[in-house]
């Protein structure tokens, strides 16, 4: 779809980080009263990657920034601003984005964090795109990161064997070209469905106490069932919208990235959007739900695959707590 904004925004580069530590189905098994079958039937998750102790959501971060940096060609002097979407921040505050910018050098670089949860790339590749578009900034790193480990309850086999640790990075970038970048946004949220998926304790309404740490609230909790009916009502929703927003139909849509959050999600969506399952990344039975870091994730091992080629249309999902919900369309290439 055409635009009246002055620039496109292009996808530069791509890049991830994750831990080398890797646990296993087997390895949970020992934790909490689970199978490797039942995990597997169930969110098609066989293996997760866990940080280690002395290591943080902005470790990752800078990893997979620099990365997505010097594969744009792009230095740190030339970075505007540093999104960084998370709800497993270093700190309450300051934003981990300050410290990513930091660390990265990019002195001249404004910075926040975002929270969207497992919506945060295609928030923050929104957000960052609008930037780039009206010509605010030349070069915007996005960043999706998490550290799930830290907040998942190892007692409670319904969430800590879904998500695992990582993080991705883009470079969004200004060009002149109007038939490659971001070419439609599609965001959505549900404040009333809050409840399917948070952590109660922690923040200000509950700070943290002896009880609170007790009871085992500063950990993810989940319903399950709400939540797989949202992900794949969500997901299609948000594919139709982007879609139609972008001027194309889902024939014209190359290679979809999904939020990796449950396979059984994913396959849900694909049939009600009569999509082709050979047309989707899907990597969650090597990654788990890394939630931020999710799509990047995906799209950076599509790229380096060979599945993604200059000029391809793609579509990209996200949902997560909030309710939030959301889909890119963009056409790679530079």
């Amino acid at each position: 779809m055409e635009s009246n904004l002055p620039y496109s925004a292009v996808v530069r580069a791509v890049a991830c980080s994750l831990p080398e530590q890797i646990m296993t189905n087997k390895d949970l098994e020992k934790l909490v009263d689970t199978t490797d079958d039942w995990i597997v039937s169930r969110t098609g998750i066989r293996e997760r990657r866990v940080l280690p102790e002395n290591q943080t959501t902005s470790d990752m971060a800078v990893d997979a920034a620099r990365k997505a940096m010097e594969a744009a060609g792009v230095t740190p002097d030339q970075i505007g601003l540093i999104i960084c979407a998370t709800f497993t921040p270093d700190y309450v505050f300051p934003a981990t984005s300050c410290i990513i910018q930091d660390r990265l050098g990019c002195k001249s670089a404004a910075a926040f964090d975002l929270n969207a949860a497992c919506s945060g790339f295609i928030y923050g590749l929104t957000v960052a795109t609008q930037f780039v578009q009206t010509g605010f900034y030349e070069h915007v790193l996005m960043i999706g990161a998490d550290t799930n480990s830290r907040l998942v309850d190892w007692q409670d086999r319904g969430t800590c064997v879904i998500f695992g640790d990582g993080a991705s990075a883009v470079v969004v970038s200004r060009s002149d070209r109007r038939d490659r970048g971001v070419r439609s946004s599609y965001m959505r949220a549900d404040g009333a469905g809050w409840k399917f998926l948070h952590q109660p304790a922690g923040g200000a309404k509950r700070p943290p106490t002896v009880e609170t740490v007790r009871d085992r609230l500063h950990h993810i909790k989940m319903d399950g069932k709400s939540t797989f009916k949202f992900g794949a009502r969500a997901m299609a929703e948000a594919a139709h919208e982007a879609v139609k927003k972008a001027g194309l139909e889902l024939s014209d849509v190359d290679l979809m990235v999904p939020h990796q959050a449950n396979i059984r999600i994913i396959e849900a969506a694909c049939g009600h959007m009569n999509f082709d399952r050979e047309r989707v990344i899907v990597n969650i039975d090597r990654y788990g739900n890394t939630v931020a870091a999710s799509v990047g994730i995906a799209l950076d091992e599509a790229v380096r695959n060979g599945r993604v080629k200059d000029g391809d249309n793609l579509l990209l999902l996200g949902f997560g707590a909030g309710l939030t919900w959301g889909g890119v369309v963009l056409t790679w290439g530079c």
